[in-house]
C-alpha cells in the first residue's frame, strides 16, 4: 500500500507538508512519513523529481542553506503553491466522498431509486 497509495496525490503531500514552512528533501520524506504515522514512505528517487517539477511549475522556490559542512537545498511553497494545495485539498474531499458513497452507501441493499 505503501509505494501505490501515494500514486497521484504526491504532489499535495509534498505542497502540504511545506505549508508550514521550508523544509529539505530528506525532512520532507520525514514529515510525510510522521503525519501518516508511518502508512506513507516516499523514496528520494520519487520526491526529487516531483519537487523540481513543482518548482518548475512556480508551486515551491528552493534555495541552498549550509547544514555544517553540507549544503541542502531547502523547498518552500510559492503564492500558486498555496492556491494548488486548496485545489488538491478540495479535490481530496471530493474523490473521498465519491469513494465513501460508494463504499458506505446510504440506501439500504436491495434498494433501487
Amino acid at each position: 500500500m505503501r509505494q501505490n497509495a501515494v500514486r497521484g496525490h504526491l504532489d499535495g503531500l509534498l505542497l502540504a507538508v511545506l505549508e508550514t514552512g521550508p523544509l529539505h528533501g530528506y525532512a520532507i520524506i520525514t514529515a510525510v512519513q510522521h503525519r501518516s504515522s508511518g502508512m506513507l514512505e516516499l523514496r528520494t528517487g520519487t520526491i526529487y523529481p516531483a519537487l523540481n517539477r513543482l518548482e518548475r511549475l512556480g508551486f515551491l522556490r528552493s534555495t541552498w542553506q549550509a547544514d555544517g559542512e553540507r549544503r541542502r537545498r531547502c523547498y518552500e511553497l510559492t503564492e500558486a503553491g498555496r492556491h494548488t494545495l486548496d485545489a488538491e485539498r478540495t479535490a481530496w474531499r471530493e474523490f473521498t466522498a465519491a469513494i465513501g458513497s460508494v463504499l458506505n452507501p446510504t440506501t439500504p441493499s436491495g434498494l433501487t431509486t
